[in-house]
């Protein structure tokens, strides 16, 4: 009678594996923070803003072979983890008050770096990432109307050919940084061409793009997203109380 009872009492259990809307067998869920599939941490942290397989979107085409050739792995970890202050991109690593662990940083930069093609630009005279010393705003103004004006506009304020490049809103957006890496490596999603090619034969000097960027630093608003005419009528009141 032992036996019988001992013996039900394990088919009822085996049993209880098989009742109606009990999970079946599956592998382990894995933790968020120990993904370390490329493809995977690219597509829920990246693609938004720089598309799908980093052809471009809202922001740069980070599989662009000039901007590849551009920014080494200390930039694409540095601006990966750390963001950037006072533009869109965040900061990812869990240091920095992100979600990624330093391996997953690890896995995007290095998945990154895979679509580079290293003789691309082995003949191109690129020019530095970072400036090597502050551009001139006043001869910007000149390389903006020789380089940039035929897309873009006399003014900058865009032409059916290129968007405003002065825009506030845009300039409020993005980093010094990010427009010297713009002129240098272009936005060829989106037919915007690279240093080399804004006019045929003639490259863009290493003091053409310092010049251009600090123009165009120079039109960005003091107060992004404010409505100045108001701000500016407020400020002689708002000082005497």
């Amino acid at each position: 009678m032992r036996f019988v009872f001992l013996l039900a009492g394990i088919l009822a259990l085996t049993a209880c594996n098989d009742l109606p809307g009990r999970p079946g067998p599956r592998p382990e869920v894995v933790r968020p923070d120990e993904v370390l599939d490329f493809n995977v941490l690219y597509k829920e942290n990246c693609s938004g803003c720089h598309g799908a397989d980093g052809k471009g979107g809202a922001s740069i085409a980070l599989s662009n072979p000039v901007y590849l050739a551009l920014a080494d792995d200390s930039v694409l970890r540095s601006v990966t983890a750390g963001g950037v202050h006072g533009t869109g991109m965040p900061a990812f690593a869990q240091s920095n008050g992100g979600s990624l662990t330093d391996k997953q940083i690890d896995v995007i930069v290095g998945g990154i770096r895979a679509w580079a093609r290293p003789d691309a630009q082995r003949d191109a005279n690129l020019p530095a990432y970072s400036a090597p010393a502050p551009g001139d705003a006043q001869r910007g103004a000149d390389v903006y109307k020789t380089f940039c004006s035929s897309c873009h506009g006399a003014d900058g304020q865009g032409t059916k050919a290129g968007s405003s490049i002065v825009d506030g809103s845009y300039l409020a957006l993005v980093s010094d940084q990010y427009l010297r890496t713009i002129v240098i490596a272009g936005r060829p999603e989106l037919g915007a061409p690279d240093w080399r090619s804004d006019v045929q034969g003639r490259p863009m000097a290493g003091q053409d793009i310092a010049d251009v960027v600090a123009w165009l630093v120079a039109q960005r608003p003091p107060y992004p997203g404010q409505p100045y005419a108001t701000l500016q009528a407020r400020q002689p009141e708002e000082a005497s109380k």
